[in-house]
Order: C-alpha cells, then structure tokens, then sequence
C-alpha cells in the first residue's frame, strides 16, 4: 500500500458514509487514483474527535499518523498507509487506505477454555456471556511478534482484537492508534501471549536501527508529537532495547481493552 501515499495525500475524497459503530467520526471514502482506479480509505477528522481526559484535545489524528510513520521507520509497515489532510471533507485530519478483510482468517480468537490451537498463544481464561468458560488465544507469528513490539513502543492504550486485520493476501495490518504516545504507561493490548520472554533478534535489530534514527530530530514523527512525548518515545525505545524482553502487563493500568473486540 506504500504506492497509494501520493494519492491518498491529494487526491479530492468523496464520503460515502459514517461507521457507526467507531467512537469518533469515522468515515468511509472513495478517491479516483493517477490511474483512474477507485480506491478506498478512511478519513477521520479532528473536528469529530470526542474529547478525553487523558489526551489532548484534537490529536488523535495526529497519533495515527505518528503510528505509520513509526512502523514504516521499522521497516515493518504494519499500519496501512496514513497520511495528513489539511483539507478533508469536514476540515483538517488523517486519510488511511482502507484493508479488506479475508473471512475466517482472526489472529485473535475465544475458544473453549484450555483449548489452545497449535501455533496460538494463550492470553487469559474468562466466561462468556453464556456462562461458558473460555479462553482468549491470539496467532504466533513474527508479525503479531512486531506488533506487540510496536504497541509497546508507541505505548497503544487500545489494542483489541478487532484492530488487527487480516487481508486476503494473508498480511496482518494494525488499525485504529488515536490514543497511543502518551507520556504515561498505557499499554492496553491483547498481545500478552509473549509476556516476559525473549524479544526475536530481528526485531531488536529493527529497533536498534530506529534506536539511532531517534537519536537525531525525526520529522516524520516528531512533528506530530510534544517535547514530552517526544522523549518519553526515546526512553521506551530504550527500555525495550535494554530488557529484550516483551513487556509485562502493568498494575496502574487496565492490561486488556475492553471490549476485548
């Protein structure tokens, strides 16, 4: 999707609806590309962000952005491509490529409880609203690995399992990163499954490499971002490189969004 950012960033936007299910203005949008093929995206602008008590007014735009850039800074692209638009349909805000998703293809999934599929990680056992017991299970593989990494990161209060996506080639992409990069540890994820072992070398190598990208002023996420958040992003980075270990839940914060989809 990397091709798409020239278009997505200028190509005029037409609306063709609101998802209503999302907590912030989100909508659905087609554009015409350079080759005149109709595309997909969605458009949120900050005008229709709701206010919380934790973030400040009219950024979350601007985190989601942040969010792409840092994955591709990784050389992971694990978000589909974000870009800024200061003249959106309803004013200023983030334009993403829209992700089809593949029916029956979950990474993040709830089985009958201790029943764990081969190759699935467990998260947590619960009851359904049935009053069965259950587990909840996510996919191993090296892109939920670079997620959780991520996530960690860009410290993401709001990793439920129906921000991650599978499309129909097979390729994971994480969506949905308005209230990430806080100064305070917020990470709320489904991605447990992994807590407290070691990183994969490849991945730490990839952080080591934005580890020294940081240590300059990097625009593409700088500028979405203050001073304080900024340096609080450097000092995770640290951290992870440091531990090489992926991260354990924390006390002063909720460890699972909910709802958990």
């Amino acid at each position: 999707m990397m091709h798409e950012l020239g278009d997505l960033a200028v190509a005029e936007l037409t609306v063709d609806g609101r998802m209503a299910s999302a907590s912030n203005a989100t909508l659905h949008c087609t554009y015409v590309d350079a080759a005149g093929a109709s595309r997909e995206c969605v458009y949120k602008p900050v005008a229709g962000e709701r206010p919380l008590w934790d973030f400040p007014t009219g950024t979350l735009a601007h985190r989601e952005v942040a969010m792409y850039a840092l994955s591709a800074a990784l050389g992971w692209d694990l978000v589909p491509t974000t870009v800024w638009r200061s003249d959106g349909p309803a004013g200023p805000g983030m334009c993403q490529s829209w992700v089809s998703e593949a029916d029956g293809n979950a990474v993040v999934d709830v089985v009958p409880r201790g029943e764990v599929p081969d190759g699935w990680r467990h998260i947590l056992d619960a009851e359904d609203r049935d009053g069965s017991e259950v587990s909840l299970v996510h996919a191993d593989s090296i892109s939920l690995r670079r997620m959780a990494v991520l996530d960690a990161i860009g410290n993401n209060a709001d990793r439920k399992g129906g921000h991650i996506l599978v499309d129909p080639q097979q390729r994971v992409w994480a969506i949905d990163h308005g209230v990430t990069f806080s100064t305070e540890p917020k990470l709320r994820t489904v991605l447990w499954g992994w807590s407290d072992e070691p990183i994969d070398d490849s991945i730490l190598s990839d952080v080591s490499t934005l580890q020294t990208l940081l240590a300059a002023d990097f625009d593409d996420v700088d500028r979405w971002l203050d001073p304080d958040e900024r340096w609080m992003l450097r000092r995770r980075v640290d951290e992870i490189l440091a531990s090489t270990r992926f991260p354990l839940a924390q006390d002063q914060w909720p460890a699972i969004p909910w709802p958990v989809f």
